[in-house]
């Protein structure tokens, strides 16, 4: 299998998360008696995979490079993994890669003009784009309008606006999202399959050490490897504006090979409901301020 790659702690540690949450009955083996550890033994993965007990504790050791594909979806089965997690093992394994840590970066670069008039020409959602550390590097009037917390939070005084630094270091996010738990869980899932996917990413790993240094809850989640490739559903915010709101949102990536990876989010309201009034009054008042400076100017 090769030398221990860099991320050889990821691959570990992952790994003995997933085994760690199985049982025996849940796989289709008898439970057994005198079981000392939670969970599968690395044996039984081992069997359920096709190899040997010796070939997967090297694995799970972190000695994954040059792992055949067939393999590694073998484990992801036994592991009964999501799609997301057998898409996170795949990018451990192509990240442990000699090639990987010699190719070229997919550059951050400022967002092209067609892409900002995209934005700005939505005017009844509120849509942002957003890099895969969660800061956000385009929006239109009315995403900074929904986000003003976040866009005015002292966590974007010295950083691009970023979800995951507002959502664990400034207190007025308990207030601002309703479902405070779920949306953490949520925006560490997304780091982790970002830091699998780019682990030489050094603004991602200052990131991950900032969260971890001050918030214990960060540490948790962090240390749970749940891991999301996208975020989408129901979004429940309490507006210091409008009020309650209940959105959805949906996300889509901006694929561009010389770029680093952006998700495009698009928030929006069931029509018809209270919900869509104050996202009205709310693109009615973030419009307002810009003509104001147009009449001082």
């Amino acid at each position: 299998m090769g030398t221990a790659p860099a991320n050889r702690d990821d691959i570990r540690d992952f790994l003995i998360s997933r085994r760690a949450r199985l049982t025996p009955e849940q796989v289709g083996l008898p439970a057994g008696a005198r079981r000392r550890v939670k969970g599968l033994r690395r044996e039984e993965v081992a069997v359920l995979s096709g190899v040997s007990t010796e070939w997967y504790t090297r694995l799970e050791k972190g000695h994954i490079s040059g792992v055949s594909e067939d393999v590694l979806a073998a484990v992801a089965r036994a592991l009964q993994l999501s799609d997301d997690e057998r898409g996170y093992l795949f990018d451990l394994a192509r990240a442990a890669r000699p090639a990987r840590r010699t190719a070229a970066r997919p550059r951050e670069a400022v967002v092209d003009s067609p892409v900002q008039w995209l934005i700005d020409s939505v005017t009844l959602s509120a849509v942002f784009l957003r890099n895969g550390r969660l800061d956000v590097v385009a929006s239109n009037a009315l995403a900074r309008a929904l986000h003003a917390p976040l866009f005015a939070s002292p966590t974007a005084a010295h950083h691009p606006p970023n979800f995951a630094r507002f959502h664990f270091l400034d207190p007025v996010s308990r207030d601002f999202f309703v479902d405070w738990d779920g949306g953490a869980a949520a925006t560490v899932a997304l780091l982790r399959a970002e830091a699998g996917r780019n682990p030489g990413d050094k603004a991602l790993r200052e990131l991950v050490g900032d969260l971890s240094t001050v918030s214990p809850e960060f540490r948790t989640l962090w240390a749970s490897h749940d891991v999301r490739s996208r975020h989408e559903g129901v979004k429940r915010l309490q507006h210091p504006v409008v009020g309650y709101l209940e959105l959805t949102y949906q996300s889509a990536d901006l694929a561009n090979p010389a770029r680093a990876a952006r998700s495009l989010n698009i928030y929006t309201a069931e029509p018809g409901t209270s919900h869509e009034q104050n996202l009205q009054l709310l693109a009615s008042w973030s419009a307002a301020p810009p003509a104001a400076e147009r009449q001082v100017s």
